[in-house]
């Protein structure tokens, strides 16, 4: 991919987040999320690049725009495209922390085809790498990683999504001595943050999406760190109720269709199959890896975090941008 790119991809999350911003604490998680999705299109669609969704707003017959196998581009390089126009719509639309606009791009077949189903991640920073196997129980994986990076139980700092799926695993780590950083939603944030030299963050573990999984995934591994993800049906999840085995039923059909297997361990080179990625972030609500947006009037300052693989470039953009002078299609959208 040609390294301008990396800048074109920034401006995409950044327009995404703006008009997320517009519904920031308006209590509608759905219009925040349409208005992003409807940006990010239009941006991509000014982007030269031949462009695929592979990981998106879901099947074409569930999304009407940015779906699995939508075309996206003027034309130029053919690459894959992951998006989350908004990773965490409940807290943009509850004016909560940690709110981003996301978007991973890699080569043709960089990255796996999953369908939108739980996902069980384990995630370690660089200094872990190798030493994390989702086969273990999860003691011994904390065990392991502690020992990876010469520290006792008791200075391990592990991430987790504030779910009650996740209260047993929670109680099991705090009795272990290690110390637990719980948040709402944002695990692609959360496992960024395992990678980053000012971060404590040693671990993240959690449940949470596929697709999150995949984008964490590319990032990830252009960060040098690791991560192992294991597809669960529902009613593995959510509990084993009929409507949750129905559900499930259906998931594990739609992973035999698409190649992939639930349950199966998956490593972060199987997710992400190249390191030639780009990834971009923008931040919609201040959180713990990017400031959110600030706006007075019509001019709006936006944080981006922006990654280059390949080299493994880590930059951090601040814009400011004066939102009367967009484009009309996207000002209609932001203001």
């Amino acid at each position: 991919m040609k390294r301008d790119l990396a800048m074109a991809f920034s401006r995409v999350t950044e327009g995404a987040a703006l008009a997320g911003y517009k519904w920031l604490g308006r209590g509608d998680k759905n219009a925040a999320d349409g208005a992003a999705v409807e940006v990010m299109r239009i941006l991509l669609n000014q982007t030269e690049i031949s462009g695929e969704i592979v990981i998106g707003e879901g099947e074409i017959d569930e999304a009407p725009m940015l779906y699995i196998g939508e075309q996206v581009g003027l034309g130029g390089d053919a690459v894959d495209i992951a998006v989350d126009p908004i990773e965490g719509t409940r807290m943009t639309a509850m004016g909560q922390s940690n709110a981003l606009a996301v978007l991973a791009a890699g080569e043709k077949g960089s990255f796996l085809k999953a369908p939108d189903m739980y996902m069980e991640k384990l995630v370690v920073g660089p200094g872990a790498k190798g030493c994390i196997d989702l086969n273990l129980p999860l003691k011994d994986n904390l065990n392991n990683v502690a020992k990876a990076l010469g520290k006792p139980l008791t200075d391990l700092v592990v991430i987790t999504l504030a779910k009650p799926r996740h209260d047993q695993v929670i109680a099991q780590m705090q009795q272990m001595g290690v110390r637990v950083f719980a948040v709402p939603d944002g695990d692609v944030a959360a496992s960024i943050l395992t990678c980053m030299p000012d971060s404590e963050v040693d671990m993240m573990y959690c449940i949470g999406g596929a697709p999150e999984g995949v984008v964490s995934a590319a990032v990830i591994r252009a960060l040098d760190g690791d991560m192992q993800g294991r597809l669960l049906p529902r009613h593995q999840v959510k509990g084993d109720s009929e409507d949750n085995r129905i559900w499930g039923a259906k998931e594990l059909e739609r992973c035999q269709q698409m190649g992939v297997e639930a349950g199966k361990v998956l490593k972060m080179e199987d997710m992400a199959r190249s390191d030639n990625v780009i990834f971009a972030a923008t931040g919609i609500t201040k959180g713990d890896l990017l400031d959110g947006i600030s706006r007075k009037g019509n001019i709006a300052t936006t944080e981006t975090l922006l990654i280059r693989g390949r080299c493994r470039t880590i930059r951090r953009i601040r814009s400011i941008h004066y939102l009367e002078r967009k484009d009309q299609q996207v000002r209609d959208i932001i203001l």
